[in-house]
């Protein structure tokens, strides 16, 4: 594991922090940086860890090039572009550089997640669906995701460290959604922060096919959010992001 650390970017002026888990570099732009940038403004501190950089799986345009390029060359490139976007929404950023298709995830590269979920204590947490038949990269990263929760909740890990509470656990939208058996039950009103979004996925350079794509997406799911407020309500959703909880809600009241 080759971790590579930026500065924050963010003010977090409310003592409220989240964590977005990425299988890759772009995975957190298409799916979740509406939700980061929405949480932003909102004085969360946010953090974006990247398991990889999708450097063998999810760089064509870039191997395309021809024999100028190397994994090297790809990987520098795949990191600039996170980067760029991390910036646009003010999110913190860490590469962790495992490798991709295949990824595969050691005690090393575990631990160091119990390490941010500790350090960070997160009130959410935001990584893949948990089944995703054409990309075994996506659910082995929420899996991670949840088992570092867990030993980050465990006061015999490092005993003395500050532990975890029970931060909820939010899976946002694959690429295939019905193959995933991912339904959303939280939607998140990005349309206040949809052109930083819109900025953060054209930094994407490699897979420039996706950019309408997700745009696409953005817009089904703001209506579908605006259905669920009701039709009637005064307030105008447009751009919108699902998720699918996969913690309960504790609560004392249902409205």
């Amino acid at each position: 594991m080759n971790i590579m650390t930026t500065s924050q970017n963010n003010t977090n002026t409310t003592g409220l922090s989240g964590l977005v888990v990425s299988a890759h570099s772009a995975d957190f732009v298409w799916r979740a940086a509406g939700t980061i940038a929405t949480h932003v403004a909102q004085g969360y501190r946010m953090k974006v860890v990247c398991l990889s950089f999708g450097e063998r799986g999810e760089s064509a345009k870039l191997w395309r090039k021809g024999a100028e390029m190397t994994e090297a060359k790809v990987k520098a490139a795949r990191r600039e572009e996170a980067q760029r976007a991390a910036d646009i929404l003010g999110a913190e950023i860490e590469f962790l550089d495992i490798g991709d298709y295949p990824m595969r995830v050691s005690d090393e590269t575990l631990f160091r997640l119990v390490d941010i979920y500790r350090e960070l204590q997160p009130s959410f947490v935001l990584s893949h669906s948990e089944k995703d038949p054409y990309n075994f990269d996506h659910p082995l990263a929420m899996h991670v995701t949840q088992e570092a929760r867990v030993i980050a909740q465990a006061e015999g890990h490092k005993p003395g460290e500050k532990v975890i509470g029970a931060p909820a656990v939010l899976a946002f939208e694959p690429h295939q959604t019905e193959q995933c058996e991912w339904i959303p039950n939280t939607f998140v009103d990005i349309t206040p922060v949809w052109e930083t979004k819109r900025a953060a996925i054209e930094c994407m350079a490699g897979q420039e096919h996706l950019w309408d794509y997700y745009t696409r997406v953005a817009l089904q799911r703001g209506v579908q959010a605006k259905r669920n407020i009701g039709i009637t309500a005064s307030r105008d959703i447009k751009y919108a992001e699902g998720l699918m909880r996969l913690t309960p809600v504790v609560t004392e009241q249902l409205s």
